[in-house]
């Protein structure tokens, strides 16, 4: 399909933009495919400044052809299409209100990518695929170094057009912008292929099961929550094998060396106590966040990324917490980043980070660089800093990811309700939602194992909304049936690598702690196949003990049927 395809490139020579039409004394393209490899190699002759490249090839979409594009970062929903569906961006009204656009736009691509308001045309980051029947087609980016891959598919114009995201880019000499390969086959055998050839070594981590304070408490966390809900979940006596804190320990976003008040006893106290009951300790941080009130921005302004108009570059808008981006590209500023990983990691002692909402480096492109180059720099800084400790990788693109985080998130934040709430499920790709959840942790298994533990997000057995002490909302009920509950747990168990629940165990009945042990036991599903068969319905294929089933879930009511096949 690539054999004859146009290649459309803009950049900037001498202050004058460019659209590319041949080669010429300023810049010269060297375009290859041989069936399997696709590479662009630029050749400029003096400093150039590139825009974006495009490889458009003609594509003619059969019938029944389901395309798989792989949302920008770890909350971008992701999952199966049919041809003429309706690929949503940003809420217009959302869109159109700049308090809105800010708040939910920072956490996607839309500050730089167009969603067009038309049926049968998508795009996806670094991966994508189309099927017919049960064979596969997929296109994959072996580097996002020089900027991120863009696999855009347009049903209406039979196309598929290859797009690198290369504002900013500055170039003088020869560079290959574009790496890739086109691989068919079978699903499992071509996520196998692609990543060897991607150089990428399967992670050595094992599957972990265990806890995060999030989904009960959020920032209400104290240390007497933290130490009484570890001590009932060893009491349990499951398999586990981490405990973690998250987000409420700090005194501001950015400070992450001085615990607030609810932890009188400080980090390392609460460290030692999980160790001692044979766990890792894990902790959540944001590090490329700042909080606008933090001691670090008032007392580093320079650290901040700002625009050409010198005002910071917001990487959150809302909930009274509005953060600015660091620029690690800052030495000072990255030395600060390593001091308080060291404290972490060695002074507390923690043996894991959840390091979240990693996109915000990459928000704007700068200094000579592309987003894609931005973001594979961050990962490789952060990896640096972390060691060999483990990292949980959250709200991050995931091709740079690649190989640099040993669990990551694949899917959104789970909601606290099931079925999807209208106004709140159309805001973004990236909002809270426990369909999206679904979807990625079904449709990107095909990470799972090979470049990260896939991470589905956080299971609740729980019946309470919430069960803070003394809080009037724990009186509320969980808005979750029972079967919905258990339906999700068991997606957790049998696609994911990093299994966490944010119950206190000490309230669960009989049925309740059954379904823990399950859950935290090894998974004997194995899913052969999934595909999309229209209405919110995805029909996989499994095997379990030898026998194979098809299970067909609605993700939007979790109704859910199996069938001997």
């Amino acid at each position: 399909m690539f054999k004859n395809a146009k290649v459309a490139l803009n950049y900037k020579v001498n202050g004058k933009t460019v659209a590319f039409s041949e080669n010429n004394e300023d810049l010269a393209v060297n375009y290859s495919f041989d069936g399997k490899s696709l590479k662009v190699t630029l050749k400029a002759s003096k400093e150039t400044e590139l825009y974006n490249l495009k490889v458009i090839a003609d594509y003619n979409y059969p019938d029944d052809v389901r395309i798989m594009p792989n949302g920008y970062q770890s909350w971008s929903l992701t999952r199966e299409y049919k041809k003429n569906e309706l690929y949503r961006g940003m809420n217009k009204l959302v869109k159109s209100i700049p308090l809105g656009f800010n708040m939910a736009g920072c956490s996607g691509d839309y500050m730089f990518r167009e969603y067009p308001d038309k049926s049968g045309v998508f795009h996806g980051y670094t991966y994508s695929y189309i099927r017919t029947g049960n064979e596969f087609t997929l296109f994959g980016s072996l580097s996002e170094q020089e900027g991120y891959t863009i696999f855009n598919f347009d049903t209406n114009a039979n196309t598929i057009v290859i797009e690198k995201d290369l504002e900013c880019k500055v170039i003088n000499g020869e560079v290959t912008v574009l790496d890739m390969v086109v691989l068919t086959g079978e699903h499992d055998a071509l996520f196998d292929e692609y990543f060897t050839l991607m150089g990428i070594e399967k992670p050595k981590t094992n599957r972990i099961n265990g806890y995060t304070s999030w989904y009960n408490y959020y920032t209400d966390i104290t240390e007497g929550i933290i130490i009484r809900d570890l001590e009932a979940l060893k009491a349990t006596g499951a398999d586990i094998n981490i405990f973690q804190i998250d987000d409420g320990y700090q005194s501001f976003i950015g400070d992450w060396e001085v615990p607030n008040e609810k932890f009188p006893k400080g980090m390392k106290y609460i460290a030692d106590e999980i160790h001692s009951k044979g766990w890792l300790a894990g902790l959540w941080l944001a590090p490329f966040y700042i909080q606008k009130d933090s001691v670090v921005a008032k007392n580093h302004p320079e650290w901040i990324v700002k625009k050409p108009d010198g005002k910071p570059i917001y990487g959150f808008v809302g909930l009274g917490r509005d953060c600015y981006t660091l620029d690690f590209y800052n030495p000072e500023c990255a030395a600060y980043i390593k001091q308080f990983f060291n404290t972490i990691l060695n002074t507390w002692g923690f043996d894991m980070v959840k390091l979240d909402f990693l996109y915000t480096a990459c928000i704007v492109p700068r200094n000579g660089k592309s987003r894609g180059e931005i973001m594979c720099d961050a990962m490789a800084l952060l990896r640096e800093c972390v060691g060999e400790k483990l990292i949980l990788g959250c709200g991050v693109p995931l091709g740079p990811a690649f190989g640099k985080v040993d669990y990551c998130r694949i899917g959104s934040d789970v909601d606290l309700v099931f079925e999807p709430v209208p106004v709140k499920s159309t805001v973004n790709r990236e909002i809270v939602s426990v369909q999206t959840a679904i979807k990625n942790t079904i449709f990107r298994r095909g990470l799972n194992g090979r470049v990260f533990g896939n991470d589905p997000d956080v299971f609740y057995l729980r019946n309470a909304l919430k069960e803070v002490d003394g809080d009037r909302k724990s009186k509320k009920k969980l808005k979750i049936t029972w079967e919905q509950r258990v339906l999700w747990a068991d997606l957790c168990r049998n696609l994911g690598t990093i299994i966490f629940t944010s119950d206190n165990a000490a309230n669960y009945d009989e049925k309740q702690s059954a379904e823990l042990m399950k859950t935290y036991s090894a998974p004997t599903v194995k899913v052969l196949d999934a595909i999309y068969e229209g209405d919110n319905v995805v029909k996989l294929t499994c095997e379990e003990n030898g026998k194979k089933f098809e299970h067909l879930i609605n993700w939007n009511t979790g109704e859910n049927s199996k069938i001997d096949i």
